[in-house]
């Protein structure tokens, strides 16, 4: 089977259920934004933090295939027939990861600035594509109704991606960076 088809060379694409609409359409953008949070977090896998890091961003990865499937899918009843959605339980088990998480973390006092390690860095690059994604789908909810967990979903995820980012600076022995604020120039 060839990669190309020439379908979209003048501009459009198909969501699941055969309707057609420009590449450049609000629900495509979102999908669009949930696939280059996935392609993030495979960059992060890629710096081969601990095995457990390592196996939640995978989970998250399939987990994002699932939201972006749904996503590209506007009727209903066609994403109902789908054998997995994204519901309240995965929404669950990113908020007890976050939890777990945060436990072997000091409790943050000040904000602190993206960095750290690569593999940190990349992360919370991962968490603002996220904060995009998650901008977009309200968006497209101001236009149509939209499922709940979608939202809620990388939203929690969003949390989730920032605190990961200052696991993976605990693991590789870098400390948080600290934001100093802003220092007016003496005169």
């Amino acid at each position: 089977m060839k990669i190309y088809t020439g379908f979209g060379d003048k501009g459009q694409t198909a969501l699941f259920g055969g309707s057609t609409v420009n590449k450049h359409d609000l629900r495509v953008e979102c999908y669009g934004t949930i696939d280059e949070l996935n392609s993030q977090l495979g960059f992060v896998n890629s710096f081969s933090p601990s095995p457990e890091t390592g196996e939640l961003i995978l989970r998250i990865q399939n987990e994002l295939f699932i939201l972006g499937s749904e996503v590209a899918t506007p009727d209903k009843k066609q994403r109902e027939r789908f054998t997995d959605h994204i519901d309240a339980g995965h929404i669950e088990e990113l908020e007890k990861t976050i939890d777990l998480l945060q436990n072997h973390l000091q409790p943050l006092k000040k904000f602190i600035l993206p960095g750290g390690a690569p593999a940190a860095a990349a992360c919370h690059v991962a968490r603002t594509v996220c904060r995009r994604a998650e901008r977009l789908l309200s968006l497209l909810n101001s236009h149509e109704q939209i499922e709940k967990n979608w939202l809620v979903y990388l939203n929690r995820l969003s949390d989730l991606l920032f605190v990961l980012a200052r696991i993976i600076n605990k693991e590789s022995s870098k400390p948080d960076i600290v934001w100093q604020g802003i220092r007016s120039p003496r005169k």
